[in-house]
């Protein structure tokens, strides 16, 4: 059976059908950790707080307070507590892993130049880069302090790696952005350092404080990873096929901005001579033209590179749903599953 017949299978069969994936699995998530959740944002709170700087708490509880779903602070909570933990460093490694994020989104916001971030302005715009570099060095500060409360050096281990893993696929991207040589498999590395470095560490670190098994924590890294990587590719396709308003940024954003998602990346591999002269105008050289967006979508289309995305992406999450299999039978292993198979829901 294909990966998507196996994705769809087990969705049908009992887990979470496609029309209940409205329902939205990191609500549910959301609901069952309510008061872990809770005590996360009180700590986000007080830890953001700068007795010197008031800029930093107005910097960060802009994109902090900015209505994100903290899914990935959820997945140490889940982590934990399908293992058995029963805190207090748990929150801790949530909160930490939710500020190593929200620094990575205010540099990510200044390389990219965005303006909008979550439907809202982005900071980089309401303040200056030098403000959004700052808080951002500031809040990856404050995660190192939270991270070492819990005394584990497993635990500093494994998110200082992720930090320097995400810094690493920012730089990599940075340099195979627009280079039409990009292969699938660089696109993979630098999916891994932007994304899935901070969902295998989220859900690893969760295993890891709660004192569950090596192969107990190696099963929730790769859900994380594999999840982080559906979790991306799903969202380079929404950049092609969504709303302004599912994404929270403008459709067309990746494109107008030169970057070599996968469906490009897929139809590259397959462009004729005059494609590959619309593509290294349009990407290489940047130089684009009204109409271009509808341009690249017909090629996209030409070759199944959305649909081969789509098919890479559902792969990649019954292999999250698979690894976690082994794990003790607890309602939060089926949330963490039925999440992998929202994630790409969204593109269907």
């Amino acid at each position: 059976m294909s990966a998507k017949g196996a994705l769809v299978e087990g969705m049908n069969g009992g887990d979470m059908g496609l029309d209940e994936a409205a329902q939205k699995p990191h609500d549910r998530l959301g609901e069952w950790l309510a008061a872990d959740m809770e005590a996360v944002n009180a700590m986000i709170r007080a830890r953001m707080a700068s007795e010197h700087a008031p800029r930093i708490p107005e910097v960060t509880a802009h994109l902090v307070e900015a209505g994100g779903k903290r899914l990935r602070p959820m997945l140490t909570l889940a982590a934990a507590r399908l293992c058995g933990y029963d805190g207090p460093f748990h929150i801790h490694l949530a909160a930490t892993v939710e500020f190593i994020h929200t620094a990575t989104l205010l540099h990510d916001d200044v390389v990219d130049e965005s303006t909008q971030r979550r439907g809202r302005p982005t900071a980089n715009l309401l303040w200056d880069n030098k403000s959004s570099v700052l808080v951002g060095d500031y809040l990856f500060a404050r995660s190192f302090q939270l991270m070492t409360e819990t005394g584990s050096l497993r635990v500093m281990e494994i998110l200082s790696n992720a930090s320097a893993t995400i810094a690493e696929g920012e730089v990599l991207q940075l340099t195979a952005a627009q280079d039409l040589a990009t292969t699938e498999s660089i696109y993979l590395q630098v999916v891994r350092g932007k994304t899935a470095a901070l969902f295998s560490a989220a859900t690893e670190v969760g295993g890891v404080i709660a004192g569950a098994s090596a192969e107990q924590v190696q099963a929730l890294y790769t859900y994380g990873d594999a999840l982080g990587i559906a979790f991306q590719i799903a969202d380079d396709l929404l950049d092609y096929g969504g709303t302004s308003a599912a994404i929270g940024k403008n459709v067309g954003d990746d494109f107008r901005e030169r970057k070599l998602t996968l469906p490009v990346i897929k139809a590259v591999a397959q462009a004729d001579a005059a494609e590959l002269a619309f593509w290294e105008r349009t990407i290489a050289k940047g130089r684009q033209e009204d109409g271009d967006l509808e341009q690249a979508l017909a090629i996209m289309a030409r070759h199944g590179a959305m649909e081969a995305a789509r098919d890479d992406a559902l792969a990649w999450a019954a292999k999250a749903r698979a690894a976690i299999d082994t794990l003790p039978d607890h309602p939060l292993r089926g949330m963490l599953s039925d999440l992998a198979a929202y994630v790409v829901a969204r593109i269907n």
